[in-house]
């Protein structure tokens, strides 16, 4: 390759093949549309800043009491379906496992104080007292799950927050935003107003249905069956629970302390409930993360979003529509992609139809345009940040472009430190690999003594327990290193260690 020119739809995959352009230090055309908008970048080594060098401001997240308790658009309520599905079948189930195969899972559940009770519980539910043997039992769950959600959670809102509540200074507590819910009747047939949707038949069959894929239990979904099964669950009645705390904004949500009176007493009682992993030898849930492309992952967080919002009288969406919001797709816009397309491509002549010509950095463009206002501008993209460094008395500014390539073959740790010491004049105290410790000046001798005539490969193979695939030739390795003469420490960029 002499270059790329990327055509990608999500920041990660971007940030990947940015940074293998910055090892290989090729140039890279980067561009994406979103709607009307569109933008291009181009980068090339040692010219100009590479994509991952500055980074868009995080999205304005929703508020976490306006998630919980007071929703008031079809956003809010798709947010805190997706985030329910994690919960329930992806991060309880990874839970589960943590403690089945961990053999420290106490001491790293005593390192999460805020979240240590929470995590037990959900394994005591998932692992104990849920846990069914059938796939008729993941029914009779999720009918009990959508009277919890949609009827009693609403019941205790009320209770907490009457419908007549009026606020300190005189208002009513139930306006502006904030929109009085009112709880469900289950009710197999019916249908949404708004999007036509069979909410309630769609949650108890999607919800029955993932809860068995993450047992390994057979789901099926005809209605017949379903039906059959619900007259015969026994739905409590609600009771409202006094002393339950709920934030009425995110003021609140942010000043309550975790209680955690008698929290390591009762934890230590859970753990002692629990069946032991041993007696569980070869169990393990299947964790199922969400995928907007899955239609059984999208029924659920539809109809979870849909009865929310009929909770909170907010009008609801179709599966369709739902999965743009929750995928958060814009659709592409043909003209844009044409804009975009023509931009970035008058870069590539300029890359790849000048090699007999360097260009300067104001030679290239990047581009912002916007067509519904309409708006287009073009600037020079900027040059790479450089850190300056002094090395056998000589000043030498680099940038996220350079490295310190060692091209020695797989040579020892006590060679490369003295490879060090004689070509920069450096002493290294300390030595990593991703987040593997190599070598550090306060390490156990022993243990540094052993290292010191062994290859780095073998040192990094001994440490991660994983073998390089065979078709790697580099490694990368940061180092914190010393000036030989002044003892002060020298900033310099990653080594690229060529071992075969």
């Amino acid at each position: 390759l002499t270059g790329v020119c990327t055509a990608l739809d999500n920041v990660e995959a971007r940030l990947y093949v940015d940074q293998k352009c910055l090892f290989y230090r090729l140039p890279m055309l980067e561009s994406g549309t979103l709607g009307t908008k569109g933008n291009t970048q181009v980068v090339v080594p040692h010219l100009t800043e590479n994509y991952g060098a500055t980074r868009d401001p995080p999205e304005k997240s929703i508020p976490v009491c306006t998630l919980k308790n007071f929703p008031n658009q079809i956003q809010h309520t798709l947010q805190w379906a997706r985030d329910y599905f994690a919960g329930i079948f992806t991060q309880n189930a990874e839970d589960v496992n943590s403690y089945l195969s961990a053999p420290d899972f106490a001491k790293k559940l005593e390192a999460q104080q805020n979240t240590k009770m929470d995590t037990l519980k959900s394994i005591q539910s998932t692992l104990v007292d849920d846990r069914p043997r059938s796939f008729e039992d993941c029914v009779v769950w999720s009918r009990l799950k959508f009277e919890e959600l949609f009827a009693n959670q609403i019941h205790q809102l009320l209770h907490n927050f009457p419908e007549d509540q009026v606020t300190s200074n005189g208002t009513k507590f139930w306006s502006g935003s904030k929109r009085c819910p009112k709880p469900l009747a289950f009710d197999i047939n019916a249908v949404c107003e708004d999007a036509g949707m069979r909410n309630h038949f769609d949650f108890i069959v999607a919800a029955a249905n993932l809860r068995a894929s993450m047992y390994g239990i057979k789901g099926r979904t005809d209605e017949e069956y379903f039906v059959n099964v619900l007259k015969n669950v026994m739905v409590p009645d609600f009771t409202p629970k006094e002393g339950v705390k709920i934030s009425a904004n995110d003021a609140e949500t942010e000043s309550d302390p975790n209680p955690v009176d008698n929290a390591d007493n009762e934890a230590d009682e859970i753990l002692k409930t629990l069946p032991k992993p041993s007696e569980l030898a070869g169990f393990k849930l299947n964790p199922i993360e969400f995928d907007k492309d899955i239609d059984e992952h999208m029924r659920f967080v539809t109809a979870c979003s849909n009865l929310r919002a009929m909770n909170y009288s907010i009008p609801t969406e179709d599966n369709h529509r739902s999965r743009a919001i929750a995928g958060k797709i814009i659709p592409a816009i043909a003209t844009t992609t044409a804009l975009v397309t023509g931009l970035i491509c008058l870069e590539l002549y300029k890359i790849v139809g000048s090699p007999r010509k360097e260009l300067k950095a104001d030679a290239y463009k990047n581009a912002f345009v916007n067509l519904a206002t309409p708006f287009i501008t073009l600037s020079e993209p900027m040059p790479p940040a450089k850190t300056k460094a002094v090395i056998k008395g000589k000043e030498w500014e680099w940038t996220a472009w350079d490295s310190i390539d060692v091209n020695k073959g797989d040579i020892t740790l006590a060679e490369l430190m003295e490879y060090f010491k004689t070509e920069y004049n450096l002493e290294i105290s300390m030595l990593s690999h991703g987040v593997s410790i190599l070598y550090s000046f306060f390490a156990n001798k022993k243990k540094v003594e052993e290292r010191m005539p062994m290859p780095m490969s073998k040192i990094i193979t001994g440490i991660t327990k994983k073998d390089f695939p065979p078709n790697q030739l580099f490694i990368i390795l940061e180092l914190i290193a010393n000036d030989l003469e002044t003892d002060e420490e020298v900033e310099i960029p990653y080594v690229k260690f060529r071992f075969r």
